[in-house]
């Protein structure tokens, strides 16, 4: 009966091929899971320094604009008055003094610095996420993939 043990090897050769590739598919799963972990970690980090930008920048009146009088006088809105001037000049020392806020996002870029009423500084900022188990594959495609955060910040 040499034909009932060729059949069973046959058929141990089925079950090792298609636990081979149950295991490739789930392994695929868990890279694509870890990295798009990894990009909204990023994603997260980048709303983090965004808003810490943004707060800094709502106090950046120059000191010496405000005692030449140019702030407003404190009738319940904002004794500062911010420019969009002001405020991209301190996003961007405060970007340069905190490289730490940064660390690990690829490509970090101020896209918007603006005051829109004087009071409010608004911040926008992008980076390139590169995901740590397919980076092989969004490099070949684009180089990984673009996060951006914006946040506001109101001075007074």
């Amino acid at each position: 009966m040499t034909g009932g043990g060729a059949g069973e090897a046959r058929e141990e050769g089925r079950i090792m091929l298609l636990t081979a590739g149950v295991v490739a598919v789930a392994l695929m799963i868990v890279a694509m899971v870890a990295s798009a972990t990894a990009v909204h970690l990023d994603r997260k980090q980048l709303y983090d320094l965004a808003d810490a930008v943004a707060a800094d920048a709502a106090d950046a009146m120059p000191p010496e604009r405000f005692y030449a009088g140019e702030a407003r006088a404190p009738d319940g809105t904002a004794v500062l008055t911010l420019t969009d001037a002001d405020v991209e000049r301190s996003a961007l020392d405060y970007l340069a003094a905190h490289p730490e806020g940064a660390a690990g996002l690829d490509g970090l870029r101020l896209v918007e610095a603006s005051s829109p009423d004087g009071r409010t500084a608004r911040v926008g900022v992008q980076a390139t996420s590169h995901p740590p188990l397919v980076r092989w594959f969004t490099d070949a495609f684009g180089g990984g993939f673009t996060v951006a955060a914006t946040s506001s910040a109101r001075a007074g």
